[in-house]
């Protein structure tokens, strides 16, 4: 008996409408099952996770840093250096930051401990080899312009979570918006900021700063995102000072995860004499 053609071709058709429909059924229930695991998170494990992907991917990590800073009249200063990061016992780091150029910075280093701990302060040195000395930079001094730049000390490490009481404010459009409002707010000069984290990498996008005011004053952003070693790492990042009219640029390059660095590097000992981990 011969087959009919016209029967095979509408069991194929239906064969493949139904395909359609069991992808489509996949696809919603796959959405609805993020959705669901996106809002069972709460607040306090998302800023947790959201600090981890930005400042604790691998053991320890390394990466030459173009810093452009663009003043309101376009006007140019060029930084390069090199951030060294270690990993430290409950939570807590260490990073080593050596300026390569331009010459008036060229042997400058910056050195943090940071602490997670409630209401502990993170410790930070500065060698400025014009003057041979080293400088400690005070906790109130946290907040202010990072070698001139709109970035601030602070924004190196990252701010203490322990600092700022967390509000989730949406989880729409496949990001989570977080208003931190700190806890000592005479410490700062801000009132509060809002991130923006995106919901696959837990990378914060943006954050905004409003002033006592209630102004929006400041925006920093990670406009550039890259897998490297398998971890999603932010390449670009833009802190624009929206009362002066300037931004700062930071370009990341050369960055390597999990390469062993000795925690000896991370000590007052290599500020004068910066071990080859940040010069070569």
């Amino acid at each position: 008996m011969k087959s009919n053609p016209s029967i095979k071709y509408q069991a194929s058709s239906i064969i493949h409408r139904l395909s359609l429909m069991s992808v489509a059924i996949f696809s919603v229930l796959l959405a609805s099952l993020s959705s669901a695991a996106a809002e069972d998170l709460t607040v306090d494990e998302i800023i947790t996770k959201a600090n981890e992907a930005a400042y604790y991917a691998g053991r320890d990590g390394q990466a030459d840093v173009k810093m452009t800073i663009v003043d309101a009249g376009g006007g140019e200063r060029v930084r390069q250096f090199r951030i060294l990061r270690l990993n430290a016992e409950n939570g807590n780091q260490k990073f080593y930051v050596y300026f390569n150029e331009p010459a008036d910075v060229r042997r400058m280093v910056y050195l943090v401990w940071k602490k997670v701990g409630e209401g502990q302060d993170d410790d930070r040195w500065m060698y400025l080899p014009a003057l041979d000395l080293v400088r400690r930079i005070a906790p109130g001094d946290k907040r202010t312009s990072f070698v001139g730049s709109d970035f601030v000390y602070e924004d190196v490490s990252g701010r203490n979570l322990n600092a700022d009481e967390h509000e989730l404010i949406s989880s729409a459009g496949g990001q989570y918006q977080i208003k931190n409002t700190p806890k000592d707010p005479g410490s700062v000069e801000f009132s509060y900021y809002t991130v923006w984290i995106d919901q696959d990498t837990f990378l914060p996008r943006k954050a905004e700063y409003y002033d006592k005011n209630g102004k929006l004053y400041r925006r920093v952003e990670g406009t550039k995102v890259e897998t490297v070693q398998g971890y999603p790492t932010v390449v670009e990042s833009v802190v624009t000072d929206l009362n002066t009219g300037g931004k700062t640029v930071n370009a990341f390059s050369g960055m390597k995860y999990d390469i062993g660095l000795n925690d000896a590097i991370f000590s007052e000992r290599f500020l004068k004499r910066p071990p080859r981990e940040a010069t070569r």
